[in-house]
């Protein structure tokens, strides 16, 4: 009787210290494809898609906990899921987010940080139709000027890729630019293009396609994008592949200007610093970066499990379950982790 007491406190006490650990895991709203932001004034803003609808759902308290979710908009079908969900950046005093239709526009809306009202300010492209892969991302500095890049077939209705910005004060984005055509007439179809952004610095990463191979290039700029330099080759090996991997990656800058990417090959994310060579993080995909200037985290999945690794202290730490996993280091040095698992937005922070 003895032995079954003590067995049964033994019980008792696990569980109640696996209670303890257990993560604080938010649901913050039904959804897909999360997007998250911090402005200037402290608020974290999650950006969501649900069918042809976009939510915001904001945290004033370190993301500890998110208000009811708001309607931005409604695209008619609008691209949801594999990364093509909308794209969001916040700035000074504005915020902007961006979507696509399956016809091939993008959509964008704009939010003065202070009054908390979004707008729907029209389209990204300046000629219709261009971008049905439904594949972009957006970027800012810190003085509400934005930057867009996409993948866009007006050139010979082949994929390559475009650039635009809207600078502050602007209402309308600027001419459409090309930054790269690839000499195999497009770039790889299936994968989002990354942009980041620090001053006038600006830089591109895309999945390119030549003589069959699908491996990350980097363009960048010194001039806010008004023009590039020839795009680059990052990591020194290869990736032979007829098939789409539906992985593009992420980038950021480093507090001394120097350019951080992330980006999967045959099932192995790689990090590799421009200008240096690649460094394996083990298996995953899905991969994605954020930095704070001095520290840099990426996130991947593998078979379900989201996780990210420190590159400063190389310490990997296990997040949840579940797909397209966001982190943002916060003021504090905490980190919130923002993901979609059975159509909803989870988030917590570590």
């Amino acid at each position: 009787m003895k032995y079954i007491h003590s067995l049964l406190s033994s019980t008792f006490i696990v569980v109640i210290l696996a209670s303890f650990n257990s993560p604080n895991v938010v649901t913050v709203a039904e959804g897909q494809q999360p997007q998250i932001s911090l402005d200037n004034t402290g608020i974290i803003r999650i950006v969501f898609g649900r069918s042809d609808s976009i939510f915001c759902s904001a945290s004033a308290n370190k993301g500890k906990t998110f208000g009811k979710a708001v309607l931005v908009g409604v695209v008619k079908n609008m691209h949801l899921g594999m990364a093509r969900g909308p794209q969001f950046a916040s700035s000074a005093h504005y915020s902007v987010i961006t979507a696509m239709d399956k016809t091939g526009n993008i959509h964008f809306f704009l939010l003065n940080n202070q009054k908390g009202r979004w707008q729907d300010k029209g389209l990204v492209n300046d000629i219709k139709a261009v971008a049905p892969e439904g594949l972009m991302n957006i970027a800012c500095d810190n003085r509400d000027n934005f930057y867009a890049t996409w993948l866009d077939l007006r050139l010979n209705k082949r994929n390559n890729i475009f650039f635009s910005s809207l600078p502050a004060g602007h209402t309308h984005w600027l001419k459409n630019t090309l930054v790269y055509q690839s000499p195999d007439e497009h770039v790889c179809e299936c994968c989002r293009p990354s942009i980041t952004v620090k001053g006038t610095n600006v830089a591109i990463m895309f999945r390119n396609w030549l003589n069959g191979s699908r491996d990350l290039y980097l363009a960048t700029s010194a001039n806010k994008g008004q023009t590039f330099k020839s795009a680059v080759k990052l990591g020194a090996g290869t990736w032979k592949l007829n098939a789409c991997p539906m992985d593009g990656g992420g980038l950021s800058f480093n507090a001394d200007n120097t350019i951080n990417t992330t980006w999967q090959r045959q099932g192995t994310v790689y990090y590799c610093k421009f200008g240096e060579y690649e460094r394996d993080l083990g298996s995953g995909r899905d991969c994605s970066i954020s930095s704070n200037g001095n520290e840099t985290l990426v996130s991947m999945s593998e078979g379900g499990n989201l996780k990210y690794k420190n590159l400063q202290t190389n310490k990997e730490t296990a997040v949840g379950k579940g797909s397209y996993l966001k982190t943002m280091i916060l003021p504090d040095n905490s980190v919130l982790c923002v993901w979609e698992e059975n159509h909803e937005i989870k988030s917590r922070v570590i």
